[in-house]
């Protein structure tokens, strides 16, 4: 079995607003199927069939039809690029919150820490537990962990 992909919920969302709306529907099946490869086979096979049977003189109409396919398709191109570029917002817009609320977790999760690290300084104080710092540690040639020899 096939792991479903796991989508951020902008994605979700967009997709979700896109299928509910036939025009934008429409459009993206227009675009998916004008950008393939089958768009362009089917082109070529039309074109030499119109310029071999239909058009005698240099081809007005098929220049005429062209010319409207490429005003529709590069309008199709912008619907797409508007898409990507609500898309993009949208995805900016969700990570900025999602970084706004780990700062928040964090900035909490830090003053808890701080809190308990007061306390335990504190409990250690009122206990009569000394924390001047470590205990220099004697190696084997008699001299201590910062490297200068004890007093003999």
């Amino acid at each position: 079995m096939l792991p479903v992909p796991i989508h951020s919920p902008v994605v979700i969302r967009l997709n979700a607003e896109r299928a509910a709306n036939l025009q934008l529907w429409l459009a993206d099946r227009i675009t998916g199927f004008a950008g393939s490869m089958k768009f362009v086979y089917l082109h070529a096979l039309l074109f030499a069939a119109w310029m071999v049977v239909f058009e005698q003189s240099p081809w007005p109409t098929l220049t005429l039809a062209v010319s409207l396919e490429a005003i529709f398709l590069s309008t199709f191109v912008m619907i797409g690029q508007n898409r990507q570029s609500a898309f993009q917002q949208a995805k900016a817009d969700h990570d900025f919150l999602e970084e706004e609320r780990e700062l928040h977790l964090n900035t909490e999760l830090t003053r808890a820490i701080h809190a308990l690290t007061l306390e335990l300084h504190d409990r250690m104080l009122a206990g009569g537990v000394a924390i001047d710092g470590p205990t220099p540690v004697a190696d084997a040639g008699g001299s201590s962990a910062g490297g200068s020899p004890e007093p003999s």
